[in-house]
């Protein structure tokens, strides 16, 4: 078949973003080698392949599966609600808490629809390829039981390219599909007639497929992407579509950090190989000195009548000798290993704070009392600041507009965009609450300053009390529907003052009747 300008157009962009990921390939390999080996690598493998034989250590496995529990549940948790929509910059300021608890009810609706999504189980996959440097998810319309889909996708399926302005624009995924695995996905794909022929033939034949998300930048105001599926082999594209939209794109891509000018993230693992493959070698060196110790190392005379190849160093063994010669003598080794140990344990205690693992310390000595509890957690969060921003960029507000995006067009919603001046997004997952917490820490401090230096009485002029604890109130995650509104909280502060002026001139009046 002759190539068209638009399939030689994406081969020829799939094949520069290629080029560029092969200078990653082979050091994410080895990421996945030492500490993820059960994951799919990059290089071909035969099912049930032992993938094991290089690891000596497995704290650096322990570690990473570690740090994905840990940013699962401190930036999406699986069981609480992580974010709250609120009223942007351009609804009036007399609106806002009323539209704010409309909105309430619509986070919670889609709250729900994530819970009763697969998403926990893929975003933990996700989160596996985060600790290399990248994560990607593709979010799909599901059935009648499940509206949302999601799906992690292999950072050895995944080739990205970046746009005019540095973003992750073009996305590529490269997998191996039957012919009636590709009429499921996209029943108006148009299959060559070479590839329905050889499917006949043999149904469980699989064809190379490449799937190409591009953003279309002509019209700036409105998020549009160009989706196609082409088959690398046959020369042809089989399926084409286009998104339109906030939250259009279903492939997510995030970073956990980057260099300027990279298009790949650089994450926790990849940063701490270094030390894996040190804390790798010096247990097998160690474990090869423990099998010296346990086996000796000796010698004997070439007298013809020991053979060195059919002894055994077994317990019980009996190896008979000639009288007058010295048979075998054990040897000692050249040196003694003890130091392994202090370096393991370095190694080790510096893989696991690299990864995050460490923050609230070793369970022995005397246990943490709540507010050293509550420094170590806001130190990670400050330590994770700059990864936890791009995350919430990446990864946050992306699958939320997404999911936003899917329920608006089912109809079960009703939602402006999700752009950050009509409705922003708040995140009040347990790393973003360590953060909100910093601000809940200054107003209560400046409080007790003014307590302690000029007296209740100055504070309270000072200090508007209604509007502090309101808040404090939002900075915790109060939901909206608890705190009462200004105009309620006017007048209950009226009654209060009008109660203790008619309360002050009853005590006059008696005071008087009494003189």
């Amino acid at each position: 078949m002759v190539e068209t300008p638009e399939f030689k157009r994406l081969i020829e962009g799939y094949k520069a973003a290629s080029n560029i990921k092969n200078g990653w390939t082979e050091k994410w390999q080895e990421c996945y080698d030492y500490a993820l080996p059960n994951r799919t690598g990059f290089y071909a493998s035969t099912p049930g392949q032992s993938t094991t034989d290089r690891i000596f250590d497995s704290t650096a496995v322990q570690a990473t599966a570690e740090f994905a529990s840990r940013m699962q549940a401190g930036l999406t948790p699986p069981f609480a609600k992580w974010f709250e929509f609120q009223a942007g910059s351009q609804i009036p300021e007399n609106q806002r808490s009323e539209i704010d608890k409309e909105l309430e009810k619509i986070s919670l609706f889609v709250w729900e629809e994530l819970q009763a999504s697969n998403m926990d189980q893929e975003l933990h996959e996700s989160y596996l390829d985060l600790a290399v440097g990248t994560g990607s998810l593709l979010i799909e319309e599901g059935d009648i039981t499940s509206p949302l889909k999601f799906t992690a996708i292999p950072q050895s399926q995944l080739t990205l390219a970046a746009g005019p302005y540095g973003m992750v624009d073009k996305i590529y995924r490269s997998r191996e599909m039957r012919v009636a695995d590709i009429e499921i996905m996209w029943p108006k794909a148009k299959i060559p007639e070479e590839m329905r022929r050889l499917a006949t033939d043999k149904p469980s034949k699989t064809f190379p497929i490449l799937e190409c998300v591009i953003r279309d930048w002509k019209n700036k105001k409105t998020e549009h992407h160009n989706f196609y599926v082409i088959t690398p082999e046959h020369q042809d594209i089989i399926y084409n579509d286009s998104f339109s939209g906030d939250g259009a794109n279903p492939l997510v891509a995030f970073r956990w950090s980057k260099a300027a000018g990279e298009v790949y993230g650089r994450g926790p693992l990849y940063n701490a190989m270094p030390d894996i493959k040190t804390l790798n070698m010096v247990v097998e060196l160690t474990l090869e000195n423990a099998h010296m110790a346990i086996a000796g190392m000796w010698q004997g005379d070439d007298n013809g009548t020991i053979n060195p190849d059919t002894i055994d160093l077994v317990p019980g063994t009996v190896i008979p000798r000639p009288p007058g010669s010295t048979g075998l003598e054990a040897l000692s080794p050249p040196g003694n290993f003890d130091v392994s140990q202090f370096i393991m344990q370095d190694m080790r205690h510096s893989l696991k704070k690299a990864l995050f693992n460490e923050n609230l310390g070793a369970p022995e000595g005397t246990p943490m009392s709540a507010t050293e509890v509550h420094e170590r957690m806001a130190d990670l969060a400050r330590t994770i600041g700059s990864a936890y921003g791009r995350l919430h960029t990446e990864l946050v507000t992306p699958l939320l507009r997404r999911v936003v995006y899917i329920l608006k067009k089912q109809g079960k919603i009703d939602l402006p965009l999700v752009n950050g001046r009509e409705v922003k997004i708040i995140n009040v997952s347990p790393l973003a609450q360590a953060q909100h917490n910093e601000n809940v820490t200054r107003v209560a401090r400046w409080l007790e300053l003014m307590n302690a230096g000029f007296g209740p009485q100055m504070t309270n002029v000072v200090a508007k009390a209604n509007e502090a604890a309101t808040y404090v109130g939002k900075e915790i995650g109060i939901p909206e529907k608890l705190i009462r509104e200004e105009a309620e909280q006017e007048q209950i502060i009226q009654a209060i003052n009008e109660t203790a002026q008619q309360s002050q001139g009853q005590a006059a009046a008696q005071g008087q009747q009494g003189g």
